[in-house]
């Protein structure tokens, strides 16, 4: 049941912001590299240009956290939109006055992806805060709340690279109105009211965060099983084009028909997790998921064709989107709602940790033994995702309570007027 300080009809309110916020990032995450090759034909300054963009966005979980917990998720996510819409228009408005190509166009392109990716960041962590509070709100119906915004922010990262290709038939400036209407959008739809005039500032950093996390075994053992996940991930996403080129000897059109397929398979897990967790709870289906990643990672490892490869690839991401529910479901319950941003900023940065990892393994790995490296890869997720959910079955009250009660550690003491 719903209380009555948020009534149903705030949940399609939430998922409008989320919606559009998600459609704006993806668009300009991989719009922007694809601009600068196109102005420039450099595929150094596209890879600058990728980097450009996600150095800022792994730096602003520094402080995104911080800026969430003291001045509320409702005015961090309509701030940094509006930041973000202007930031848009001034890089429109200078790329109409510059010629089509050269130095200054290009600057203009990487300063804007700079600023874009940070901005994209402060405002995941905000709508990633309201969401949490939204299905916290649902109780033991969270899990409901954190599918659809799953659902969502994939469906934003299918609709984005093909949204942004588009758009740049008609010209970068089409493309640039388009995502400041999508950013101008998300800030009008954050209410005024709720969450932002019920906010009670707090101090929070990183280093609350990281008390927090320690505090709770639980999410603790679900974010060091899924940082394990992701180098298996990361290296199974890396390692697919050349897999599928210079292994299975296809064309580089069939490394998309893979990841089509596993975007199908990881959206419909993401509907199938909602409905399993209404019957069974988050612990099964979370184990479930995980024992099904990782023999799908073994899977493409040892794949003889390419067919079975596809289909294993589709598994992987498919339990990656059923472990994705059941981190979010976790977090929401298990965060206390005065230390959240911090607490999931550390937990996305080391969740995502393992990424650059999986890249420089890569690198590093001769192609004729990329097999052998996803088979220790998915041997170490095995071990890691059974290592965590054996021991959260130790802490399944308190993963399955809709409100228990973590302890959190604050940087200085808080007032008895801002108390929780």
């Amino acid at each position: 049941m719903l209380s009555s300080r948020t009534p149903s009809a705030s949940l399609p309110r939430t998922y409008l912001m989320r919606a559009t916020d998600a459609l704006a990032s993806a668009t300009a995450t991989y719009a922007i590299p694809l601009l600068v090759l196109i102005t420039t034909g450099s595929t150094a300054l596209t890879g600058l240009a990728f980097l450009l963009e996600w150095t800022p966005r792994l730096a602003a979980f520094a402080f995104a956290g911080s800026l969430v917990d003291r001045w509320g998720a409702g005015r961090v996510f309509r701030a940094s939109n509006l930041v973000r819409t202007a930031v848009v228009a001034l890089a429109g408005v200078v790329l109409l006055a510059l010629p089509g190509a050269g130095a200054a166009t290009t600057c203009v392109v990487l300063a804007f992806g700079a600023a874009s990716g940070l901005l994209a960041e402060v405002s995941f962590v905000a709508v990633e805060t309201l969401g949490a509070e939204a299905s916290r709100r649902l109780g033991d119906a969270a899990h409901r709340v954190q599918a659809v915004q799953t659902g969502i922010d994939q469906g934003a990262v299918l609709v984005g690279p093909l949204l942004g290709g588009l758009l740049l038939l008609a010209g970068p400036t089409v493309l640039l109105t388009l995502v400041a209407a999508l950013a101008l959008t998300a800030a009008a739809t954050t209410p005024s009211g709720g969450t932002v005039a019920d906010h009670r500032p707090v101090p929070s950093s990183l280093l609350t965060g990281w008390r927090t996390l320690r505090r709770t075994p639980a999410l603790s053992w679900l974010v060091g099983g899924l940082a394990a996940s992701n180098l298996a991930t990361g290296v199974l996403q890396a390692a697919a084009p050349i897999m599928v080129i210079h292994h299975f000897h296809y064309s580089t059109a069939a490394v998309g028909a893979v990841w089509s397929a596993a975007a199908v398979a990881s959206l419909t897990a993401v509907w199938a997790t909602r409905r399993a967790i209404d019957r069974f709870q988050v612990w099964p289906v979370g184990a479930v998921a995980a024992a099904a990643s990782t023999a799908a990672c073994l899977a493409t490892a040892l794949a003889p064709s390419f067919t079975a490869y596809t289909a294993a690839v589709a598994v992987v991401m498919a339990g990656d989107g059923a472990l994705t529910v059941i981190l979010r479901t976790l977090r929401s319950r298990l965060i206390p709602a005065q230390a959240f941003g911090s607490t999931l900023a550390v937990t996305i940065i080391l969740v995502l940790l393992p990424l650059p990892l999986a890249g420089s393994l890569i690198t590093a790995v001769p192609t004729a033994e990329l097999p052998h490296l996803l088979l220790a890869c998915a041997v170490l997720q095995g071990l890691a995702l059974g290592g965590c959910f054996g021991s959260l079955r130790r802490h399944r009250a308190a993963c399955e309570r809709s409100h228990p009660q973590v302890p959190v550690l604050q940087e200085e003491p808080v007032q008895p007027a801002n108390a929780p």
